[in-house]
């Protein structure tokens, strides 16, 4: 009996000892800690370093190169307005139609991100984090090739889609119909409205690029979700809001001045701020002490 109520004590300690061990403090194995690694969130100096690493190597492709794949962004965008248009044109003209045709806006954007196509917008992020890293004049002659020559293949890709969709059979009177009443509010500001509005959707752009990393399997979501919210909150975008200007141009509801001076000037103005001076200066402000 003796021996037997000595044993208890001695063993109950270490029961309590582990009781009162902290969870931070309890060791896990090599198979949890791989889990935990798995599981979490990259860091945002990873992020960084991802889209980082994007941006030289778009910066180092050639001018054929991002040519065509600015073309192909162009024509792709131009879907997001067909596909606005088709929605709009089997819906009733209620308060919350606008909340469901602007998904449609979305599907340009998804085909454009998915297939790797160089946008303009996106470049407002990928491009700038590497000048900013490296401040040379050779990265900025590079980041201002790319810039020049995605914009430029973007508006050819989505000129050539408007005319496509205006002179050809391709699309109904009606559904063309649509396509125009909608294009009509990228004229409906004034220059310093636009800019303003073109600022958001700007942001978003950067911001959606920012979240693909670490998407996993929500890329989709993630490109809905954020273009989507461009159009219902009836933000600009240069891009897809080319493609509309230029429906507007060929039927005659506005000038190329007008299309030039009275949205291009302003909207590129606002995204490149709110893609360039405002979410990646923000973005490379919070880790550039952590990359040091």
């Amino acid at each position: 009996m003796a021996s037997s109520s000595n044993h208890h004590p001695t063993s109950r300690p270490s029961h309590r000892a582990a009781a009162d061990t902290p969870a931070s403090q309890v060791p896990i194995s090599k198979r949890e800690a791989e889990d935990v690694e798995s599981r979490s969130s990259p860091r945002a100096p990873v992020i960084y370093e991802i889209v980082r690493r994007i941006g030289e190597d778009e910066m180092a492709r050639p001018v054929v190169s991002l040519w065509w794949s600015g073309l192909a962004a162009g024509l792709s965008i131009s879907f997001s307005l067909l596909a606005q248009a088709v929605l709009q044109q089997h819906l009733d003209p209620t308060g919350w139609r606008p909340l469901v045709t602007s998904l449609g806006y979305s599907i340009g954007f998804l085909i454009v991100v998915l297939a790797r196509q160089q946008l303009f917008t996106e470049n407002t992020i990928t491009v700038v984090l590497p000048v900013m890293a490296d401040w040379s004049r050779d990265n900025l002659g590079r980041a201002a090739r790319l810039w020049v020559v995605v914009l430029a293949a973007n508006f050819a890709g989505t000129l050539f889609a408007s005319a496509f969709c205006s002179f050809t059979p391709a699309v109904s009177p009606e559904l063309k119909h649509e396509m125009i009443e909608i294009s009509r509010h990228v004229l409906a500001y004034g220059w310093s409205a636009s800019v303003i509005k073109a600022i958001p959707a700007g942001f978003l752009i950067a911001a959606m690029v920012w979240l693909l990393p670490s998407a996993e399997g929500g890329q989709v979501w993630i490109i809905v979700v954020m273009t989507w919210l461009i159009s219902a909150g009836g933000f600009l975008h240069i891009v897809a809001g080319s493609a509309e200007a230029f429906m507007l141009m060929w039927d005659g509801a506005a000038g190329v001045q007008q299309v030039f001076g009275g949205f291009i000037a302003p909207v590129l103005i606002g995204n490149v701020l709110g893609g360039t001076a405002m979410f990646a200066l923000l973005t490379y402000a919070q880790v550039m002490k952590e990359m040091q």
